[in-house]
């Protein structure tokens, strides 16, 4: 009776020790990650790294060459796995999104797709009715940004294919993260040098 008092004793605490060592890993991988934007649909970022095995076809599926594989520099764990380089291209948020269908390991994986009807239950057609989830944040800088020194610029106003992402107060351009998903597309058609808007991880 004691040796299985004892055992169960162990049993526990390792899994005690188990669970609060991946708790662990998995804050710090996640506080390391805010250095890289993932793309869309990317799963938990331990989970991720953890599922990813750097086949590429997710960077071969962008068609823009907006994701690219992350240098050595970044640490073994995620060499070579899928980023977002969007502070010099913006997601066109394709509404096929061939980054994620591409992914044959989980690591992008869409969420459970709508029913319709038969006669529009076809793949694509359901992922159409996908939401984009956010990936980043957009900040205009005012400082930079054309409109808060007084001429009009505009350049952004046709780059955000989002309702309700980017408005107008006036002449002023103004991001409501709301509804923004951080594609980036306003940073890349910028005019402003240095540009006016910055894009982080969320």
């Amino acid at each position: 009776m004691v040796d299985l008092d004892r055992r169960a004793f162990f049993k526990h605490g390792l899994k005690q020790i188990t669970e609060t060592a991946v708790q662990y890993v998995d804050k710090k991988t996640t506080a390391k990650a805010t250095q890289w934007i993932r793309p869309p649909y990317a799963i938990n970022e331990l989970a991720f790294i953890l599922a990813c095995n750097q086949c590429g076809n997710c960077i071969d599926a962008c068609q823009y060459k907006v994701v690219f594989p992350l240098p050595a520099n970044y640490g073994i764990s995620v060499v070579k796995t899928p980023a977002l380089d969007l502070n010099n291209k913006g997601c066109h948020l394709c509404t096929d999104i061939p980054c994620v269908t591409a992914c044959d390991t989980g690591a992008l994986k869409l969420p459970e797709l709508p029913e319709l009807s038969e006669s529009t239950a076809n793949d694509n057609e359901k992922i159409n009715t996908i939401a984009f989830e956010k990936m980043a944040t957009a900040t205009i800088i005012t400082e930079e940004c054309l409109p808060f020194k007084g001429p009009e610029c505009g350049a952004c106003a046709a780059s955000c294919t989002i309702e309700g992402a980017l408005t107008w107060n006036g002449i002023k351009p103004v991001i409501n993260n709301d509804f923004c998903v951080g594609c980036g597309m306003c940073r890349e058609v910028c005019i402003a040098n240095p540009k006016a808007i910055a894009i982080r991880h969320f």
